[in-house]
C-alpha cells in the first residue's frame, strides 16, 4: 500500500529545519517527481497536543517531502499544518551483509502556518 493518509490534527508540528530543495544522495542535483516538479524537504518536531489530566508523551522529529514550494515564512520554531499528509512504509535489504532497514517516509502536498499555540483539549473531545 502506498500514500496512506495521515491525520495529524491531534499533534503540534514545529519547524526544526526550514524547507529546502530536496537533493539527490549522490549530490547530482534536486529530486523531482515523475512530472519534473522539484521536491522540497522540511524537518518537523511532532508532539501530541496536551490533553487535560494526561501526561503528554515525548515527541519525534520527522522529515517530510513536500510536493510543492512552501514559500517564505517557515522559519525554525514556527507551528505548521501539513496539507494532504501521507505516509509510506519502506524496506531495504543489503545483499552483502543481510541487514534489513525499514521505516516510514512522510510526504505532503504542502504546508501552511498555524501561528497559534495549540490549546489543551479534554480527553472526552479527543474521542
Amino acid at each position: 500500500m502506498r500514500d496512506i493518509p495521515v491525520a495529524l490534527n491531534g499533534f503540534r508540528l514545529t519547524v526544526v529545519e526550514a524547507p529546502e530543495v530536496k537533493q539527490k544522495r549522490d549530490g547530482s542535483g534536486p529530486v523531482t517527481d515523475r512530472n519534473g516538479a522539484t521536491q522540497f524537504v522540511v524537518s518537523l518536531f511532532v508532539k501530541q497536543r496536551p490533553v487535560a489530566g494526561q501526561r503528554t508523551p515525548k515527541g519525534e522529529e520527522i522529515r517530510v517531502t513536500l510536493a510543492s514550494d512552501p514559500g517564505e515564512g517557515f522559519g525554525e520554531g514556527e507551528w505548521v499544518e501539513l496539507i494532504d499528509a501521507r505516509v509510506n512504509a519502506w524496506e531495504m535489504r543489503d545483499e552483502e551483509t543481510g541487514r534489513v532497514s525499514s521505516g516510514l517516509a512522510f510526504k505532503a502536498l504542502g504546508m501552511k502556518l498555524t501561528g497559534t499555540e495549540p490549546v489543551a483539549v479534554s480527553a472526552a473531545s479527543e474521542k
